[in-house]
């Protein structure tokens, strides 16, 4: 059950609040998602956004209007979904539980395991079909849909992934537990061990 959808007033507020509040969101391309179930922060203070040396054509829309799309290559290879927050800020949806539309997203990904599906930023989009051709879209209308919801578990935070810069910072939200994040919570090591 999901509940209403989510005004662009949502977003317009610091990036790490929103990751944490997005966890358990709905949202769906086109009819076609599920729960989030992993979120990553990313503001202009932070080294390792696209906005810390100010504004590019690159990332316009992460300085345009909160509650807006900002869609970007990652490596030359995989698409990856932001949420624009305030002006230079976004999250990163790392991950997604695919309630709904598995077996479109099953034949986009050419991959049958529903905990792979939409699994990490760039398998996630091709699930859901998402491109550069959404980027700059506002999150309120088609082929958006964004609704309120809780997670299925607790939210917990943890270092980010993939980064060389601004690695400590815990922004990566995830529910704990979920069989369906990109990666489980990083344990720190044990004493002795």
């Amino acid at each position: 059950m999901t509940g209403p959808a989510l005004p662009a007033a949502f977003f317009a507020r610091p990036a790490a609040l929103v990751a944490r509040e997005l966890v358990g969101c709905v949202l769906t391309v086109d009819g076609v998602g599920g729960p989030i179930v992993e979120t990553e922060a990313y503001d202009p203070t932070d080294p390792a956004s696209h906005t810390f040396n100010g504004p590019t054509r690159r990332n316009a829309s992460m300085f345009g209007p909160a509650g807006h799309a900002y869609v970007y290559r990652s490596y030359g290879l995989h698409w990856c979904l932001n949420l624009v927050c305030e002006p230079g800020s976004a999250v990163l949806v790392r991950a997604l539980e695919p309630r709904h539309g598995p077996d479109l997203m099953a034949a986009r990904r050419g991959l049958d395991d529903p905990f792979r599906l939409c699994a990490g930023p760039g398998r996630l989009c091709r699930a859901l079909a998402v491109t550069d051709a959404q980027d700059g879209v506002p999150l309120d209308r088609a082929p958006f849909r964004l609704t309120s919801g809780a997670p299925d578990g607790a939210v917990v935070a943890d270092r980010r992934i993939g980064l060389t810069r601004g690695v400590e910072t815990p922004w990566r939200f995830l529910v704990a537990g979920s069989p369906y994040v990109s990666r489980p919570v990083r344990r720190p090591p044990r004493r002795g061990a």
